[in-house]
Protein backbone atom coordinates (compact mmCIF):
# COMPACT_ATOMS: atom_id res chain seq x y z
CA UNK A 1 0.00 0.00 0.00
CA UNK A 2 1.04 3.19 -0.93
CA UNK A 3 1.77 5.50 1.56
CA UNK A 4 3.25 8.62 0.24
CA UNK A 5 5.27 9.94 -2.49
CA UNK A 6 7.90 12.93 -1.68
CA UNK A 7 10.43 14.94 -3.63
CA UNK A 8 13.23 16.19 -1.18
CA UNK A 9 16.60 17.00 -2.92
CA UNK A 10 18.35 15.29 -0.21
CA UNK A 11 16.11 12.07 -0.17
CA UNK A 12 16.79 10.31 3.12
CA UNK A 13 17.50 11.87 5.77
CA UNK A 14 16.48 12.59 9.66
CA UNK A 15 13.40 14.38 8.76
CA UNK A 16 12.05 12.32 6.48
CA UNK A 17 13.24 8.74 7.82
CA UNK A 18 11.98 9.62 11.19
CA UNK A 19 9.09 11.95 11.10
CA UNK A 20 7.65 10.98 7.84
CA UNK A 21 8.19 7.27 8.33
CA UNK A 22 6.76 7.21 11.83
CA UNK A 23 3.76 9.33 10.83
CA UNK A 24 2.85 7.45 7.74
CA UNK A 25 3.36 3.65 9.54
CA UNK A 26 5.76 3.21 6.82
CA UNK A 27 7.71 -0.34 6.59
CA UNK A 28 9.50 0.08 3.33
CA UNK A 29 11.26 3.23 1.62
CA UNK A 30 11.83 3.55 -1.84
CA UNK A 31 14.74 5.48 -2.97
CA UNK A 32 13.78 6.23 -6.50
CA UNK A 33 16.30 7.85 -8.41
CA UNK A 34 18.95 7.50 -11.32
CA UNK A 35 21.89 8.01 -9.76
CA UNK A 36 22.48 6.89 -6.39
CA UNK A 37 22.62 2.97 -7.22
CA UNK A 38 25.46 3.68 -8.91
CA UNK A 39 26.88 6.19 -6.56
CA UNK A 40 28.82 4.47 -3.45
CA UNK A 41 29.17 7.46 -1.24
CA UNK A 42 25.12 8.99 -1.81
CA UNK A 43 24.10 5.41 -1.40
CA UNK A 44 26.39 4.74 1.57
CA UNK A 45 25.27 8.65 3.35
CA UNK A 46 21.31 7.37 2.74
CA UNK A 47 21.84 3.81 4.12
CA UNK A 48 23.12 5.36 7.45
CA UNK A 49 20.01 7.67 7.68
CA UNK A 50 17.44 4.35 7.76
CA UNK A 51 15.56 3.68 10.35
CA UNK A 52 15.62 0.91 12.34
CA UNK A 53 13.28 -1.60 11.68
CA UNK A 54 12.28 -0.15 7.90
CA UNK A 55 13.18 -1.74 5.15
CA UNK A 56 15.18 -0.14 2.26
CA UNK A 57 14.98 0.00 -1.28
CA UNK A 58 17.16 1.87 -3.74
CA UNK A 59 16.57 1.79 -7.44
CA UNK A 60 16.69 3.79 -10.77
CA UNK A 61 13.68 4.91 -11.92
CA UNK A 62 12.98 2.68 -14.16
CA UNK A 63 13.09 -0.13 -12.17
CA UNK A 64 11.38 1.33 -9.33
CA UNK A 65 8.68 1.44 -11.62
CA UNK A 66 8.61 -2.02 -12.29
CA UNK A 67 8.45 -3.18 -9.34
CA UNK A 68 5.87 -0.81 -8.41
CA UNK A 69 3.90 -2.47 -11.69
CA UNK A 70 4.78 -5.89 -11.02
CA UNK A 71 3.05 -5.23 -7.27
CA UNK A 72 6.04 -6.78 -5.37
CA UNK A 73 5.44 -3.52 -3.32
CA UNK A 74 1.81 -3.96 -2.51
CA UNK A 75 2.94 -5.96 0.64
CA UNK A 76 4.58 -2.75 2.38
CA UNK A 77 3.09 0.31 3.94
CA UNK A 78 5.35 2.19 1.33
CA UNK A 79 7.22 5.55 1.28
CA UNK A 80 8.20 6.44 -2.11
CA UNK A 81 11.09 9.19 -1.84
CA UNK A 82 12.49 11.15 -5.22
CA UNK A 83 14.79 14.18 -5.76
CA UNK A 84 12.55 15.45 -8.59
CA UNK A 85 9.64 17.07 -9.63
CA UNK A 86 10.40 14.85 -13.02
CA UNK A 87 11.00 11.81 -11.31
CA UNK A 88 7.76 12.13 -9.35
CA UNK A 89 6.31 12.77 -12.88
CA UNK A 90 7.63 9.88 -14.18
CA UNK A 91 6.14 7.64 -11.65
CA UNK A 92 3.20 9.02 -11.38
CA UNK A 93 2.64 8.44 -15.43
CA UNK A 94 3.61 5.08 -14.89
CA UNK A 95 2.02 3.91 -11.85
CA UNK A 96 -1.69 6.00 -11.80
CA UNK A 97 -2.22 4.14 -8.07
CA UNK A 98 -0.49 7.53 -7.05
CA UNK A 99 -2.50 10.08 -6.08
CA UNK A 100 -0.50 12.58 -4.05
CA UNK A 101 2.50 14.25 -3.90
CA UNK A 102 4.36 16.22 -0.96
CA UNK A 103 6.89 18.90 -1.49
CA UNK A 104 9.39 18.85 0.82
CA UNK A 105 12.66 20.17 0.03
CA UNK A 106 13.89 21.62 -3.56
CA UNK A 107 17.35 23.42 -3.33
CA UNK A 108 17.95 26.92 -4.80
CA UNK A 109 19.14 26.58 -8.16
CA UNK A 110 19.44 28.61 -11.33
CA UNK A 111 16.53 29.77 -12.92
CA UNK A 112 14.22 28.87 -9.88
CA UNK A 113 11.85 30.65 -7.71
CA UNK A 114 10.89 30.40 -3.62
CA UNK A 115 7.43 29.84 -3.02
CA UNK A 116 7.69 28.11 0.35
CA UNK A 117 10.58 27.52 3.28
CA UNK A 118 12.25 24.90 1.68
CA UNK A 119 10.36 24.65 -2.40
CA UNK A 120 12.70 26.41 -5.13
CA UNK A 121 10.93 26.09 -8.62
CA UNK A 122 12.00 26.59 -11.79
CA UNK A 123 9.35 27.50 -14.73
CA UNK A 124 9.81 23.59 -16.36
CA UNK A 125 8.59 22.37 -12.92
CA UNK A 126 5.97 24.90 -12.01
CA UNK A 127 4.14 23.48 -15.63
CA UNK A 128 5.02 19.46 -14.57
CA UNK A 129 2.93 20.47 -11.34
CA UNK A 130 0.39 22.19 -12.74
CA UNK A 131 -0.49 19.28 -15.15
CA UNK A 132 -0.41 16.65 -12.22
CA UNK A 133 -3.03 19.03 -10.10
CA UNK A 134 -5.03 19.25 -13.30
CA UNK A 135 -4.77 15.26 -14.01
CA UNK A 136 -6.45 15.34 -9.97
CA UNK A 137 -3.12 15.10 -8.08
CA UNK A 138 -2.90 16.35 -4.83
CA UNK A 139 0.34 17.76 -4.46
CA UNK A 140 1.28 19.66 -1.48
CA UNK A 141 4.31 21.16 0.47
CA UNK A 142 4.81 20.16 3.50
CA UNK A 143 8.98 19.83 5.46
CA UNK A 144 6.96 17.66 8.10
CA UNK A 145 4.33 15.90 9.14
CA UNK A 146 3.15 18.46 11.83
CA UNK A 147 3.58 21.29 9.16
CA UNK A 148 0.26 23.11 7.89
CA UNK A 149 -0.52 21.49 4.42
CA UNK A 150 0.29 24.01 2.24
CA UNK A 151 -1.70 23.03 -2.10
CA UNK A 152 0.69 24.19 -4.32
CA UNK A 153 -1.12 26.03 -6.70
CA UNK A 154 -1.64 28.16 -3.94
CA UNK A 155 1.74 28.66 -3.25
CA UNK A 156 2.42 29.56 -6.94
Amino acid sequence: MLKLLRVDHRLLHGQVAFSWTQNLGADCILIANDDVPKNDIRKTTIKLAKPQGVKLVIKSIEDSIKALQSGVTDKYKLFIVVESVKDAKALVEAYPVIEQINLGGMKVREGTRNISKAINITPEEEVMVTELVNKGIEVEIRQVPTDKKITVLNAL
